[in-house]
């Protein structure tokens, strides 16, 4: 069995719309469950689940607001199935994506295995600068996909008796922002396999403006600095940032992906898109120092 955990937030509208897409895909392949974890806000409609009866098996979990991170860990700890797939409310899987899992999961039953996230807001700039954030992230660090070292928490699955062994997603992390990358690199100083699975795909449809672009890059930068610290902590080094090149590659992507006045406009957003990132990550260290940690 596959269980499927979603965490969810006050997305009332959002939210039927991964169910929906689960349902389409249930008794065409494997057994699966899904664990919605109401993380604190108002409760799913009752009619959203009880239209999804004698279609798809769901539970709710409710729990007081603790972050994405801790309502995985609910989901997981919860689960009945031998492997736990993961999606965001936010996130609709398209056709084939849950038998794509459970083939590479059948065939690499000790590693995890993250899909392909796709934009599903093209016409919207910001959505779209963020979606090739991650793109710069996977294709950064999942150039060998038989070797990934990056797997996003918003399309990825995992064993789920080795994902509670280390602990699962780390709770101490309370913003959508850096657990799913201090989880990987956890898993893979285990010396435990990650596989990217590009035919697996869900899209995304993040509505995003300025300001709630702003705070998404910025809660990124928080997040990369907790992030960068765990990991320092972890094999006793100094905390270490990414090369230049990294950033100057992400630059030049827009242009190469859509060219023009388009292209020119995204890159424009992914400078903002740093620089927030950049202050989010200031913040996170300023407060630390302050705290004498």
């Amino acid at each position: 069995m596959i269980s499927i955990v979603v965490p969810t937030f006050d997305r009332p509208e959002a939210l039927p719309r991964c169910l929906d897409g689960i349902a389409a895909m249930a008794g065409a392949g494997p057994d699966l469950e899904v664990v919605v974890v109401n993380d604190g806000g108002e409760p799913p409609s009752r009619a959203v689940i009880e239209r999804l009866r004698g279609r798809l098996d769901v539970r709710v979990i409710d729990q007081r607001r603790a972050g994405p991170a801790a309502a995985r860990n609910a989901g997981a700890e919860r689960a009945r199935g031998t492997v736990v797939a993961f999606l965001d409310d936010d996130c609709v899987p398209q056709q084939g994506w849950l038998a794509a899992l459970a083939v590479r999961c059948a065939a690499e039953p000790d590693a995890a295995i993250g899909g392909r996230t796709i934009n599903a807001l093209p016409e919207n700039p910001y959505s779209t600068a963020s979606q090739l954030v991650v793109d710069h992230l996977y294709a950064h660090h999942n150039a060998d996909g038989r070797a990934a070292t990056f797997l996003a928490s918003n399309n990825v699955a995992f064993p789920r008796r080795e994902l509670l062994e280390i602990g699962s997603f780390d709770a101490r992390f309370p913003r959508p922002a850096g657990e799913d990358r201090d989880l990987c690199d956890r898993w893979h100083r285990l010396g435990r396999r990650m596989v990217f699975a590009p035919e697996a795909v869900v899209r995304h449809a993040h509505v995003l403006g300025m300001g709630t672009f702003w705070r998404q890059h910025f809660d990124y930068g928080r997040g990369a600095f907790s992030f960068r610290r765990a990991r320092a902590q972890r094999e006793g080094t100094r905390i270490a940032l990414e090369r230049p090149r990294f950033y100057a590659d992400l630059l030049r992507a827009p242009f190469a992906t859509h060219g023009g006045a388009r292209g020119a406009g995204l890159a424009l957003l992914l400078v903002v898109s740093q620089v927030a990132s950049t202050a989010g990550y200031a913040r996170e260290r300023t407060q630390l120092a302050l705290r004498g940690e």
